[in-house]
């Protein structure tokens, strides 16, 4: 029996043929013939059956069989905003390993001692977009471009939020306790601030605060910026689980 195969296309239900870099992986990669059958991913919660019918220099076409609506693992939505290192390869490194666990948002920021200011969300994009495939997740995390924290802070958001820091001067609540504890009955969506390697700033954490944050640790280690950006997800994981 063979392995399904599954293909990220945005708008599966209303096209019939494989975007150009998927249809590349089917034909050049898979080597897909007529008849061979395929699964889409919509990237908005439902699997296609489905079959390919022709495939012609760079083009693959398919038809639709079933419509597979998926059910979420997870109650609420999950949202990761991070300081972005100075090396990309540990922030695409923790975008891939997010998405294999399951997240639905990630946000950049622009932070007092953040060491890069600038994100080509493009190729974050396709690192997700290949984890979601890897991973089969009926859902992809939506990746947004850098904001500064300031403007972040203050843009209206359902549910908990939550910003991690390291101050002893500043009182903490564990993230997992307060996000199993505080969860609103009509919307249980966390958001989660993660910090620069040298941490947000003391006046980042006290307007985070004002503007409704609730401050939290994630522990008693010092954790680097993606290993923290992950251990956030898996706790808001088990928060939240189905």
């Amino acid at each position: 029996m063979k392995e399904a195969r599954f293909f990220y296309v945005p708008k599966a239900s209303s096209m019939c043929e494989l975007p150009a870099d998927e249809a590349s992986h089917a034909l050049r990669v898979l080597r897909l013939q007529p008849d061979d059958e395929v699964f889409l991913i919509d990237g908005k919660g439902v699997f296609y059956k489905a079959i390919i019918t022709l495939t012609s220099g760079k083009h693959c076409y398919y038809e639709i069989v079933e419509q597979q609506p998926q059910s979420r693992c997870w109650h609420g939505k999950i949202h990761l905003a991070m300081a972005p290192t100075k090396m990309m390869e540990r922030v695409e490194w923790m975008a891939e390993k997010a998405t294999e666990i399951g997240f639905d948002e990630l946000s950049f920021l622009d932070c007092r001692f953040s060491e890069r200011r600038i994100v080509k969300t493009e190729r974050v994009e396709r690192i997700v977009v290949a984890a979601v495939k890897q991973s089969r997740k009926p859902w992809k995390p939506i990746i947004n471009p850098i904001m500064r924290f300031d403007d972040f802070i203050q843009t209206p958001r359902t549910g908990v939020r939550c910003i991690a820091h390291c101050y002893d001067e500043i009182m903490r609540s564990d993230f997992y306790e307060t996000i199993c504890n505080t969860a609103p009955d009509d919307c249980q969506d966390i958001t989660i601030l993660i910090g620069p390697e040298g941490d947000f700033s003391v006046e980042e954490v006290q307007k985070a605060v004002d503007c409704g944050f609730i401050p939290v640790s994630l522990g008693t280690s010092r954790l680097r910026t993606e290993t923290a950006c992950l251990s956030a997800v898996m706790m808001s994981q088990l928060a939240r689980r189905i």
